[in-house]
Order: C-alpha cells, then structure tokens, then sequence
C-alpha cells in the first residue's frame, strides 16, 4: 500500500484529500489535526502501521504492518448533520457490515455501540471524535480499525473480548484497497439517510444481541441488565429491565456483554 496505489484505488470517489503514513502513531490524532488545520470534506488519513492506535475510553488498538485496515475519515458535517452527531457511529458501522454482506456474503453485526462483530467474535472497531468551533460542530473524524490478516489479531490473554479477522472467514486473504473502497462508497451512500428511519432501521436490524439478554457497564456504574430491544432515534439502546421497565442507554463510557 502506498499513496500511489490508493489515489488509484479511490480515483472515482470524491475524496477531499489524502494523507499516508507507512507508519503511524493514531491515525485519528492526524486527522484530528489536520481537521483543525482546514482539511477538507471526506479527507483521508490511512496508514500500514498503527501503532498508538486508540478505542473508546483511551484503549489501545495496535495494528501491525499491512495486517489490518486502519484510517480515519473526517467529514464536515451540514446543519442537518450535526443535530444527528450521534449517529455517525452508526454510519460508519453499518458501511462495514454492508460491504462484509454484498462483497463476501458475510453476516456480521454491530455490537452497540461502535464494534463489529462475526461469529461473536470482534472483527472491527469504530472510534468517533469531534472538532468544535465554539458551539458549532466544525468536523467528525471517524476512525475505523479492522482485522483483515490473521497477524492482525491480538493474542488472547492482551484483550477482553474475542477476536477474529477476515483471512480466518474467508478462503483467501480480501484486497485492503478494494475493501477500503467499498466501505466508502458504501459510507457515502447512507450519509444522505443520516437520521432517516430507514437508516435507524438498518442499523437496528444488524445490531448484535437483539432480543437477548445483555449487560450494560456506563463508566464505573453497577451494570444495567435486561433485554436488547432497539435503538433509539439519537442511536441511544433501548433496554427492557427485568421488572418491565424501559430503559435507555446513551453513548459514552459504555461497556456490553451478552448477559451469562
């Protein structure tokens, strides 16, 4: 992979910049910069090797060289966008998954509020931060990290979760740079549908733990239980508690786990 090759790759996309590192520390700290610093719409931040990559709550996500897919997209968002911040999470989720399905005939599912998941087991993850001006919402940066190459997966005892990568469900290894296209072209054909129900209702039909038991840790709160029912129209989990309550769970510090 090189600049060449994804200029290439990307040509019949409207991609607003590109920005490639062979090595990098946080792909979404140099967007994140470079967001701050004018970048334009849809610009690129990709590179080979990660390798103080962040998730959620400052976790560490490691990449090895030309193992995984790992970069980060910054989006200007309009007005209509911006009062729907919460949903981009969602839209970058819902890109992957769709592109898993219609390239490889894969089922995977969005593990709320920013993973994806094949066979239970995570395949990518989801990292979305914002640039403010003020009290406007200048920029999203949406990082996404995901495990193409065996090498790309962690050893068991380093995560709390497991893990797969896509060489492992497939029969050969995918092409980083096609599969990089078609979850932005895929990403850019939802953008439109930010907010709209028909993109809650996709997003909710591929959520992980539908209508099963799970548990939910906000911060260092005693976990919430009950049954998975849906999302919300911020993109929210909506939770039915053991007694018949309803209840609703807003991004943030936010662990879940299929209940035992």
């Amino acid at each position: 992979m090189d600049e060449k090759t994804l200029t290439a790759a990307l040509r019949d996309l409207p991609i607003g910049g590109l920005h490639f590192y062979p090595r990098a520390g946080s792909t979404n700290d140099l967007a994140l910069a470079w967001a701050a610093s004018g970048a334009p719409d849809l610009s690129l931040v990709i590179t080979d090797e990660q390798t103080a990559g962040r998730g959620r709550s400052g976790r560490a996500w490691h990449a090895s060289a030309g193992s995984s897919l790992t970069f980060s997209l910054i989006l200007h968002p309009n007005k209509s966008e911006a009062e729907s911040a919460s949903l981009f999470v969602g839209l970058g989720a819902l890109a992957l998954v769709e592109t898993l399905e219609k390239s490889f005939g894969l089922q995977a599912e969005i593990k709320w509020p920013n993973d994806v998941l094949l066979q239970g087991r995570k395949l990518a993850g989801i990292l979305v931060e914002s640039v403010w001006l003020g009290d406007a919402l200048e920029s999203i940066v949406m990082g996404i990290g995901l495990n193409v190459l065996r090498a790309s997966v962690p050893p068991a005892e380093k995560i709390d979760f497991p893990a797969v990568s896509l060489e492992e469900m497939l029969p050969s290894a995918p092409n980083r740079l096609r599969l990089l296209h078609d979850i932005l072209a895929s990403l850019l054909e939802w953008r439109p549908r930010l907010g709209e129900d028909t993109f809650l209702q996709a997003w909710e039909k591929r959520l992980a733990y539908r209508g099963k038991q799970v548990q939910v840790w906000s911060g260092a709160e005693m976990p919430q239980s009950g049954t998975l029912l849906g999302l919300a129209s911020d993109g929210s989990l909506r939770l039915l508690s053991p007694q018949g309550r309803s209840l609703q769970v807003n991004f943030g510090d936010v662990r879940l786990r299929p209940a035992m």
